[in-house]
């Protein structure tokens, strides 16, 4: 079972009204990646990502938000066969999967060396996890990486070596939030960002940003999964 997470000193910038977004949903560009910064965007409702790849940072209020209702995934039932050839493990190999999700080769690539770098530092502080899918002979199939703020879990990115693996790992996040005592309190809040065909057609539902931020702060206020470092059931 992970630790409770640490708080990081607080961040000296002053989080944008995620409601100024431009149309693209750029709320705001510049200040650093440090996790006081990343927790403090995390919980106004922003996220970080480059606007070019290896240029700026701009911090992202997309309107409509994609989010995963856990009593809306969809498994098929292909992917319930798949999800008993995975074993489900959760931050044990965490720097195998951000480089598996920041493969330069892969199309609309955006993790940079910056981001990776931020979001190591947030996972050794607890905040930040990988939920992994590991073949019977011990190879890394596929995974997943996202940010947990007590009810909040903001996904990332996800990878997949081998068919349907990346699936087994949401699948497993489900499952897991599920169990935790936010979703008892229906306070758990799966972020995806942005929906697209594949998540759609996971359950993947877009949110008008008012709806998201009405949310936010009920999710964030609500204990972590036990899975995450939060309080046993």
């Amino acid at each position: 079972m992970a630790g409770s997470p640490a708080e990081p000193p607080p961040t000296p910038w002053v989080m944008p009204d995620p409601r100024t977004a431009d149309p693209s949903g750029v709320v705001a560009v510049g200040a650093d990646l440090e996790p006081g910064t990343l927790l403090a965007a995390y919980r106004s409702g922003l996220f970080p990502m480059p606007i070019r790849r290896g240029r700026a940072v701009g911090w992202w209020s997309p309107d409509p938000r994609g989010v995963l209702p856990l009593d809306g995934l969809r498994v098929s039932r292909s992917l319930r066969k798949a999800c008993a050839r995975f074993e489900i493990r959760i931050d044990t190999a965490f720097d195998e999967v951000i480089e598996a999700c920041a493969d330069p080769r892969r199309p609309h690539g955006w993790i940079d060396r910056r981001i990776r770098s931020a979001y190591r530092t947030l996972h050794e502080l607890g905040w930040v996890h990988s939920v992994e899918a590991w073949t019977a002979d011990g190879r890394l199939a596929g995974g997943l990486y996202g940010v947990a703020v007590g009810g909040l879990f903001a996904g990332e990115s996800m990878f997949h070596r081998e068919t349907d693996a990346s699936k087994v790992a949401l699948v497993a996040l489900v499952d897991l939030l599920r169990a935790g005592a936010a979703a008892d309190a229906g306070a758990a809040l799966l972020d995806v960002q942005w929906t697209t065909d594949h998540l759609r057609s996971l359950g993947a539902v877009d949110l008008p940003r008012s709806a998201y931020l009405t949310r936010l702060p009920v999710a964030t206020a609500a204990p972590l999964p036990p899975a995450f470092g939060g309080p046993p059931r």
